[in-house]
């Protein structure tokens, strides 16, 4: 048994109503359960509630047993002193205000529905499960799922929200400084993702906007920044980059110490950082007004269109300064777009559309749903349960749902283990 379940029964009135007495057999008669309390105090503010003849207005407070009361030392805390009623599930004993009057008690084991129990005690028992509702969670119903999923993958926006908000502090809320950053992270990948987001923070975006008249240019800046010109290296692309960066350096004062170090190994070569350096700079370079194009895009062709760049033509033949290679154009594929729209583009639209007051969710929703859902461990378990990810809003809002809600035996607070327990 745990107190969340307690919480979980007063708060949505899972209990015979009609039927509650306190321990000392007055009727309780619940106008309002109150209003939920996360903080310290008691744990529901301002119920109303008739108790025999007299009416109150107060808080409540629960224990699995009413003795947890004096092992908390409520006993001694004025703070305590305005609980109405102490609900518990087992009354072991009668408790007390700092003034020694008692607090009536209801024991809410008595009043609790059977299959209400039975339901909680199946989804919350341990036999290795990888989550807990694994053998139910293809019943649950079609809508509430859906909508639980959408609820989900905002709440996974906003969770996202939050390095955005650290970063336009930090740039003095200068958007499409911020949105370099995210875009250049998500650029790197999972093994790089760290190194590219230490390389566009080392570089002021005054000096990106300044570098866009030429492709070259700002390959140079990144590369540079990226130590990954300071090689013993004899071809002319390399030389020239270098002759370009060793310029931008020491015009714009450019510092590099905090840089983390580029990783190659075991990185298939289109994701080698050299190909993706050039890329994210032929980005900047093709849309000299990056930013303000994503924010106006409201459709996936429209960021398919915008994200149609390949690296610079010497990456056609090289993977690497050292060696050539078999000659393909290094393009941008759609499934690397769909992971930039998914981890940058559209938490930055998200967040930004927040901040100025805007109304864009209908949109973000119509994009998520176009993009195909992502193919990871998480995805792929609950689609093994039950098919229900089939676009990226999906996969998202599982991501969303396992480690913040699963992992943390957080089945109360989710509509999916709300529905199972109320059958």
């Amino acid at each position: 048994m745990q107190e969340d379940f307690i919480h979980y029964i007063w708060k949505h009135k899972k209990i015979d109503l009609n039927k509650l007495k306190t321990t000392q057999g007055e009727a309780v008669l619940v106008t309002s359960v109150g209003q939920h309390n996360f903080n310290s105090g008691p744990d529901f503010f301002n119920a109303q509630l008739k108790i025999g003849n007299q009416l109150w207005a107060g808080n409540v407070e629960i224990h699995i047993k009413a003795s947890d009361w004096f092992l908390h030392n409520h006993e001694q805390d004025k703070a305590y002193d305005n609980v109405i009623l102490h609900v518990v599930w087992e009354h072991d004993t009668d408790v007390f205000r700092s003034d020694n009057t008692v607090i009536p008690t209801l024991q809410l084991k008595e009043f609790t529905s059977k299959d209400v129990l039975n339901n909680y005690e199946k989804l919350f028992s341990k036999n290795g499960k990888w989550i807990n509702c694994e053998n139910d969670f293809a019943s649950v119903d079609d809508f509430v799922l859906s909508n639980w999923l959408e609820r989900l993958y905002f709440e996974r926006l906003e969770r996202k929200s939050g390095t955005i908000q650290n970063l336009l502090k930090e740039t003095k809320n200068d958007w499409e400084a911020v949105f370099f950053i995210m875009l250049a992270k998500n650029f790197g990948l999972k093994v790089n993702g760290e190194s590219f987001y230490s390389i566009a923070k080392s570089i002021d975006f005054a000096v990106v906007r300044k570098s866009q008249a030429s492709q070259q240019t700002l390959e140079a800046l990144l590369f540079g920044q990226a130590g990954l010109l300071e090689q013993d290296v004899e071809n002319a692309y390399y030389l020239e980059l270098v002759e370009a960066y060793q310029f931008l350096k020491h015009k714009f004062k450019l510092e590099n110490n905090a840089v983390l170090p580029l990783q190659f190994f075991r990185l298939r070569p289109p994701n080698f950082p050299t190909i993706r350096l050039s890329q994210l700079a032929s980005l900047y370079y093709e849309h000299k007004t990056l930013f303000s194009n994503v924010i106006e895009a409201e459709n996936l062709e429209d960021f398919y269109k915008l994200f149609k760049v390949s690296a610079a033509s010497f990456w056609n033949s090289h993977y690497t300064f050292q060696k050539t290679s078999k000659t393909s154009s290094k393009k941008l594929t759609k499934s690397f777009i769909d992971l930039l729209l998914i981890n940058t583009v559209l938490p930055i639209k998200f967040c930004y559309a927040k901040e100025k007051g805007q109304e864009v969710d209908s949109v973000i929703l119509k994009i998520a749903s176009d993009i195909a859902s992502e193919k990871n461990s998480i995805v792929d378990a609950f689609n093994n349960l039950a098919k229900v990810s089939n676009a990226s809003l999906q996969s998202q809002a599982l991501i969303q749902l396992k480690n913040e809600y699963c992992d943390k035996n957080k089945c109360l607070q989710c509509a999916i283990g709300n529905s199972l327990i109320n059958g």
